[in-house]
């Protein structure tokens, strides 16, 4: 079975990164306070809809007396992108006004609400407004500006967070130890970055990158090559060039990167995040915001010492240019090379522009 599935929360203290809305919804079933209706909004792999299910399974289940029963009669999973027609909706508030077999509520799941149609819209709204006693809605969302303001306020909002680096790292490790993999710390944190906040994206990645490399082993060259991430030396490299004045060197290197068949677009995206990286690293207060292992957050504060603020902010300014213009530019990797000789004349026309203050 694929991560995603095998390590699906099964209970509220399972789900990684949502603490707080965990927590009001364990205290909101406490304390019989749920709303009839509930909208879950937030990106895609976050959790919404497993926290959908652990609901439906813990308010039938109140007591913890049938801790095996699923209570699969008591939920209804309704996907909206394929069931959005003013018929299907129909069909379902004809099905809300039956009561449940066992347990105390029917709990319907609408997956992807956005896709609903106008109409299939408000013929949900008066059901929405006055539910039975035993229903509860769950509205689930990647989109929330696209449903009526008139869905909005007779809903319970939850907004769901994309999950941090670290706690996706740490959640990585924990399935590797029960998989008996050994992963390299650098290669989870690279996976975790690629996955953008999505934990069920990190483990489709994580599966990939198992499967990719040597038995039981993931290693952070292999999800290098696999994921057709650029190492962070490349970065750290051309740095030094632009810090010492030496453009043949920025060339050669920026050669080397396209011979392996990275895009001009990616890599000037991946080195002004390089540069973020180490303004923030400048500043003891702010260095939690870089999100590498530790080995790799070392490196960027020895580098951030070579250099000042304001190279820094000059450097990302020229480069949010670069990638601004790098579409309609008819020579792409000249328009690059242009951008790296702009950046390593950079340090030059700073110490010259201090020289000629100093002067005056």
């Amino acid at each position: 079975i694929v991560s995603a599935r095998k390590y699906r929360p099964q209970v509220f203290e399972d789900v990684v990164g949502q603490q707080a809305i965990t927590n009001t919804l364990e205290n909101a079933i406490k304390n019989n306070h749920l709303a009839q209706a509930l909208l879950f909004t937030g990106p895609r792999g976050v959790g919404k809809t497993s926290c959908a299910r652990i609901l439906a399974k813990r308010i039938n289940d109140e007591e913890g007396i049938h801790q095996n029963e699923d209570f699969a009669f008591n939920i209804f999973e309704l996907d909206a992108a394929s069931n959005n027609s003013v018929d299907d909706i129909r069909s379902l508030t004809d099905q809300v006004r039956i009561p449940p077999q066992t347990g105390k509520y029917k709990v319907y799941i609408i997956d992807e609400v956005h896709m609903l149609s106008q109409a299939a819209f408000n013929a949900f709204l008066k059901t929405l407004e006055e539910p039975p006693a035993h229903a509860i809605f769950i509205l689930a969302t990647t989109e929330k500006h696209k449903i009526l303001p008139t869905i909005l306020s007779r809903c319970q909002v939850f907004n769901f967070d994309r999950i941090q680096v670290p706690q996706i790292v740490s959640h990585l490790q924990q399935i590797a130890k029960e998989e008996n993999i050994t992963a390299e710390e650098s290669a989870l944190h690279l996976i975790a970055q690629k996955a953008d906040g999505a934990m069920r994206d990190a483990l489709s990645i994580f599966d990939q990158m198992v499967s990719f490399g040597e038995e039981g082993k993931v290693t952070y060259q292999a999800v290098l090559s696999n994921l057709n991430i650029l190492d962070y030396d490349y970065y750290f490299k051309i740095i030094d060039c632009f810090l010492t004045g030496d453009i043949s060197a920025a060339l050669v290197l920026y050669d080397e990167i396209q011979r392996n068949g990275f895009d001009g677009q990616l890599f000037l995206n991946g080195l002004a995040n390089h540069l973020r990286d180490l303004l923030v690293a400048q500043n003891a207060s702010s260095q939690q915001l870089i999100e590498k292992s530790q080995e790799i957050a070392d490196k960027y504060l020895v580098q951030s010492k070579s250099m000042t603020a304001s190279f820094v902010v000059n450097a990302i300014n020229i480069l949010g240019e670069a990638d601004m213009n790098y579409k309609s530019s008819h020579n792409q990797r000249l328009h690059v090379e242009l951008c790296l000789i702009k950046l390593a004349s950079l340090q030059h026309a700073i110490d010259v522009t201090k020289k000629k203050s100093l002067n005056d």
